[in-house]
Protein backbone atom coordinates (compact mmCIF):
# COMPACT_ATOMS: atom_id res chain seq x y z
CA UNK A 1 0.00 0.00 0.00
CA UNK A 2 2.04 3.35 -1.10
CA UNK A 3 1.65 6.14 1.11
CA UNK A 4 -0.05 9.39 -0.21
CA UNK A 5 2.51 11.95 0.03
CA UNK A 6 1.33 14.51 2.64
CA UNK A 7 0.78 18.06 1.55
CA UNK A 8 3.33 20.55 2.22
CA UNK A 9 3.01 22.89 5.49
CA UNK A 10 2.45 26.33 4.35
CA UNK A 11 4.00 28.81 6.59
CA UNK A 12 1.43 31.57 7.31
CA UNK A 13 1.93 35.16 6.26
CA UNK A 14 2.86 36.91 8.83
CA UNK A 15 0.42 39.89 9.12
CA UNK A 16 0.43 43.48 8.68
CA UNK A 17 0.69 45.57 12.25
CA UNK A 18 -2.31 47.63 12.82
CA UNK A 19 -0.97 50.95 12.88
CA UNK A 20 -3.03 53.00 15.59
CA UNK A 21 -4.85 55.91 14.36
CA UNK A 22 -4.19 59.43 14.94
CA UNK A 23 -7.63 59.39 17.37
CA UNK A 24 -6.74 56.57 19.68
CA UNK A 25 -8.34 56.93 23.08
CA UNK A 26 -10.93 59.49 21.16
CA UNK A 27 -8.45 62.41 21.88
CA UNK A 28 -7.70 65.34 19.79
CA UNK A 29 -4.66 63.74 16.74
CA UNK A 30 -1.35 64.50 17.93
CA UNK A 31 1.70 62.60 15.52
CA UNK A 32 4.13 62.75 18.50
CA UNK A 33 1.76 61.04 21.31
CA UNK A 34 2.86 57.87 21.79
CA UNK A 35 1.40 54.49 20.00
CA UNK A 36 0.91 56.95 16.95
CA UNK A 37 3.35 57.02 13.79
CA UNK A 38 4.50 59.86 13.07
CA UNK A 39 3.97 59.48 9.02
CA UNK A 40 -0.01 58.30 9.54
CA UNK A 41 -1.76 61.15 8.05
CA UNK A 42 -3.38 63.58 10.68
CA UNK A 43 -6.88 63.42 10.77
CA UNK A 44 -8.48 66.21 12.84
CA UNK A 45 -11.58 65.53 14.94
CA UNK A 46 -14.54 67.03 13.48
CA UNK A 47 -17.82 68.10 14.97
CA UNK A 48 -20.68 70.37 14.10
CA UNK A 49 -20.19 73.07 12.00
CA UNK A 50 -20.51 76.56 14.27
CA UNK A 51 -22.28 77.56 11.06
CA UNK A 52 -25.69 76.13 11.65
CA UNK A 53 -29.41 76.19 12.36
CA UNK A 54 -28.72 76.03 16.67
CA UNK A 55 -26.62 79.13 15.91
CA UNK A 56 -28.11 81.28 13.67
CA UNK A 57 -31.28 81.61 15.73
CA UNK A 58 -28.78 82.79 19.05
CA UNK A 59 -27.32 85.25 16.25
CA UNK A 60 -30.58 86.04 14.99
CA UNK A 61 -31.87 86.94 18.86
CA UNK A 62 -28.67 88.88 19.82
CA UNK A 63 -29.36 91.54 16.38
CA UNK A 64 -32.94 91.80 18.44
CA UNK A 65 -31.44 92.97 21.40
CA UNK A 66 -30.99 96.69 19.95
CA UNK A 67 -34.16 96.68 18.23
CA UNK A 68 -36.30 95.58 21.27
CA UNK A 69 -34.61 98.69 22.94
CA UNK A 70 -35.01 101.14 20.36
CA UNK A 71 -39.21 99.75 20.41
CA UNK A 72 -39.05 100.23 24.26
CA UNK A 73 -37.47 103.30 25.11
CA UNK A 74 -38.86 105.03 21.64
CA UNK A 75 -40.87 108.29 23.28
CA UNK A 76 -40.19 107.55 26.27
CA UNK A 77 -42.33 104.05 26.74
CA UNK A 78 -45.48 105.46 26.48
CA UNK A 79 -46.99 104.42 23.23
CA UNK A 80 -48.78 101.77 23.38
CA UNK A 81 -48.70 100.98 19.63
CA UNK A 82 -44.41 100.17 20.19
CA UNK A 83 -44.71 98.67 23.83
CA UNK A 84 -47.25 95.92 22.24
CA UNK A 85 -44.40 95.78 19.59
CA UNK A 86 -41.81 95.72 21.87
CA UNK A 87 -43.17 92.51 23.79
CA UNK A 88 -44.01 90.63 20.61
CA UNK A 89 -40.33 90.92 20.08
CA UNK A 90 -39.47 90.03 23.33
CA UNK A 91 -41.69 86.88 22.93
CA UNK A 92 -40.08 85.55 19.90
CA UNK A 93 -36.59 85.96 21.24
CA UNK A 94 -37.40 83.81 24.32
CA UNK A 95 -38.99 82.05 21.84
CA UNK A 96 -35.92 81.55 20.10
CA UNK A 97 -34.09 80.65 22.93
CA UNK A 98 -36.25 77.60 23.24
CA UNK A 99 -35.61 76.49 20.09
CA UNK A 100 -32.21 76.81 19.50
CA UNK A 101 -31.34 74.47 22.70
CA UNK A 102 -33.62 71.93 21.52
CA UNK A 103 -32.35 71.85 17.86
CA UNK A 104 -28.72 71.90 18.96
CA UNK A 105 -29.66 68.96 21.93
CA UNK A 106 -31.83 66.61 19.58
CA UNK A 107 -29.50 67.02 16.22
CA UNK A 108 -25.75 67.42 17.85
CA UNK A 109 -25.54 70.77 16.93
CA UNK A 110 -23.90 72.29 20.46
CA UNK A 111 -20.41 73.69 19.46
CA UNK A 112 -18.25 76.08 21.76
CA UNK A 113 -20.09 79.15 19.81
CA UNK A 114 -23.39 77.79 20.91
CA UNK A 115 -22.20 77.59 25.04
CA UNK A 116 -20.98 81.01 24.87
CA UNK A 117 -23.47 82.66 22.70
CA UNK A 118 -26.67 81.54 23.95
CA UNK A 119 -26.42 82.70 27.68
CA UNK A 120 -25.00 86.17 26.97
CA UNK A 121 -28.00 86.87 24.28
CA UNK A 122 -30.27 85.80 26.89
CA UNK A 123 -29.06 87.85 29.69
CA UNK A 124 -28.44 90.76 27.14
CA UNK A 125 -31.94 90.69 26.21
CA UNK A 126 -32.61 90.65 30.03
CA UNK A 127 -30.51 93.35 30.68
CA UNK A 128 -31.67 95.41 27.99
CA UNK A 129 -35.65 94.85 29.59
CA UNK A 130 -34.37 95.60 32.48
CA UNK A 131 -32.64 98.67 32.41
CA UNK A 132 -34.84 100.18 29.58
CA UNK A 133 -37.75 99.71 31.78
CA UNK A 134 -36.02 101.27 34.86
CA UNK A 135 -35.18 104.23 32.83
CA UNK A 136 -38.47 104.84 32.42
CA UNK A 137 -39.55 104.80 35.61
CA UNK A 138 -41.59 101.34 35.69
CA UNK A 139 -38.81 99.42 37.65
CA UNK A 140 -36.40 100.24 40.53
CA UNK A 141 -33.02 99.93 39.51
CA UNK A 142 -32.03 97.99 43.32
CA UNK A 143 -34.47 95.71 41.12
CA UNK A 144 -32.47 95.62 37.84
CA UNK A 145 -29.00 96.04 40.13
CA UNK A 146 -29.94 92.38 42.04
CA UNK A 147 -30.69 90.59 38.84
CA UNK A 148 -27.95 91.92 36.76
CA UNK A 149 -25.27 91.28 39.39
CA UNK A 150 -26.76 87.72 40.09
CA UNK A 151 -26.91 86.84 36.06
CA UNK A 152 -23.38 88.30 34.74
CA UNK A 153 -21.96 87.53 37.52
CA UNK A 154 -22.78 83.69 38.05
CA UNK A 155 -21.98 83.65 34.04
CA UNK A 156 -18.20 84.91 35.43
CA UNK A 157 -18.64 81.96 38.29
CA UNK A 158 -19.22 79.35 34.98
CA UNK A 159 -16.11 80.24 33.09
CA UNK A 160 -13.62 80.47 36.55
CA UNK A 161 -14.58 76.64 37.10
CA UNK A 162 -14.62 75.90 33.69
CA UNK A 163 -11.73 73.84 34.43
CA UNK A 164 -12.77 72.02 36.99
CA UNK A 165 -16.07 70.80 35.54
CA UNK A 166 -19.37 71.70 34.34
CA UNK A 167 -22.37 73.64 36.58
CA UNK A 168 -25.24 72.17 35.23
CA UNK A 169 -28.56 74.54 35.13
CA UNK A 170 -30.73 73.04 37.63
CA UNK A 171 -34.43 73.47 37.95
CA UNK A 172 -34.22 76.19 40.10
CA UNK A 173 -32.57 78.07 37.42
CA UNK A 174 -35.61 77.39 35.10
CA UNK A 175 -37.82 78.74 37.53
CA UNK A 176 -36.33 81.54 37.51
CA UNK A 177 -35.91 82.22 34.04
CA UNK A 178 -39.95 81.40 33.14
CA UNK A 179 -40.82 83.58 35.48
CA UNK A 180 -38.01 86.30 34.65
CA UNK A 181 -39.87 86.32 30.98
CA UNK A 182 -43.27 86.05 32.60
CA UNK A 183 -42.49 88.99 34.58
CA UNK A 184 -41.03 91.15 32.53
CA UNK A 185 -43.67 90.43 29.77
CA UNK A 186 -46.32 91.51 31.71
CA UNK A 187 -44.30 94.58 32.39
CA UNK A 188 -43.78 95.19 28.95
CA UNK A 189 -47.46 95.69 28.06
CA UNK A 190 -49.57 98.72 28.17
CA UNK A 191 -51.56 98.36 31.10
CA UNK A 192 -53.01 101.40 31.54
CA UNK A 193 -54.51 100.96 28.13
CA UNK A 194 -56.10 97.27 29.25
CA UNK A 195 -59.64 96.40 31.66
CA UNK A 196 -58.75 95.91 34.99
CA UNK A 197 -55.17 97.37 34.81
CA UNK A 198 -54.45 97.11 38.89
CA UNK A 199 -55.31 93.45 38.11
CA UNK A 200 -52.23 92.97 35.63
CA UNK A 201 -49.79 95.34 37.64
CA UNK A 202 -50.50 93.16 40.77
CA UNK A 203 -50.03 90.00 38.26
CA UNK A 204 -46.48 91.61 36.88
CA UNK A 205 -45.14 92.63 39.94
CA UNK A 206 -46.18 89.48 41.62
CA UNK A 207 -44.35 87.31 38.64
CA UNK A 208 -41.16 90.11 39.13
CA UNK A 209 -41.05 89.74 43.10
CA UNK A 210 -41.06 86.23 42.58
CA UNK A 211 -38.06 86.07 39.68
CA UNK A 212 -35.94 88.32 42.29
CA UNK A 213 -36.39 86.25 45.01
CA UNK A 214 -35.69 83.04 42.92
CA UNK A 215 -32.80 84.80 41.24
CA UNK A 216 -30.87 85.24 44.68
CA UNK A 217 -31.81 82.17 46.08
CA UNK A 218 -30.39 80.43 43.09
CA UNK A 219 -26.98 82.61 43.00
CA UNK A 220 -26.22 81.59 46.41
CA UNK A 221 -26.70 77.81 45.17
CA UNK A 222 -24.08 78.12 41.95
CA UNK A 223 -21.48 80.41 44.19
CA UNK A 224 -21.93 77.14 46.67
CA UNK A 225 -21.83 74.55 43.67
CA UNK A 226 -18.33 76.23 41.87
CA UNK A 227 -16.55 76.29 45.69
CA UNK A 228 -17.48 72.95 45.61
CA UNK A 229 -16.43 72.10 42.26
CA UNK A 230 -13.38 73.52 42.57
CA UNK A 231 -12.30 72.10 45.87
CA UNK A 232 -13.36 68.70 44.67
CA UNK A 233 -11.21 69.18 41.52
CA UNK A 234 -8.00 70.21 42.95
CA UNK A 235 -8.75 67.53 45.80
CA UNK A 236 -8.72 64.90 43.30
CA UNK A 237 -5.78 66.37 40.99
CA UNK A 238 -3.74 66.05 44.81
CA UNK A 239 -4.96 62.71 44.41
CA UNK A 240 -3.64 61.76 41.43
CA UNK A 241 -0.26 63.85 41.48
CA UNK A 242 0.64 61.87 44.63
CA UNK A 243 -0.25 58.55 43.35
CA UNK A 244 2.27 59.23 40.49
CA UNK A 245 4.56 60.39 42.97
CA UNK A 246 4.62 56.73 44.56
CA UNK A 247 4.42 54.99 41.61
CA UNK A 248 7.79 57.18 40.75
CA UNK A 249 9.33 56.27 43.58
CA UNK A 250 8.46 52.12 43.80
CA UNK A 251 9.65 52.28 40.09
CA UNK A 252 13.11 53.79 41.48
CA UNK A 253 13.60 51.72 43.97
CA UNK A 254 13.44 48.30 41.92
CA UNK A 255 16.76 46.65 40.70
CA UNK A 256 17.95 47.32 37.74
Amino acid sequence: MTERPQRPVRTPRPQRAVRPGPLAEGRASDPYRVGIDPASPVVPETGPSAWNIANYLTGFRLLLVPFFGWLLLTHGGGDPTLRWAAFAVFAVAMVTDRIDGDLARSRGLVTNFGKVADPIADKALVTMALVGLSSIGEVPWWVTAIVLVREWGITAVRFWVIRHGVMAAGRGGKVKTALQTFGIGFLLWPRSTLPLPHLWDALAWGLLGAAVVVTVVTGVDYLVQAVRLRETSERTARKRAARAARAARRAGERPS
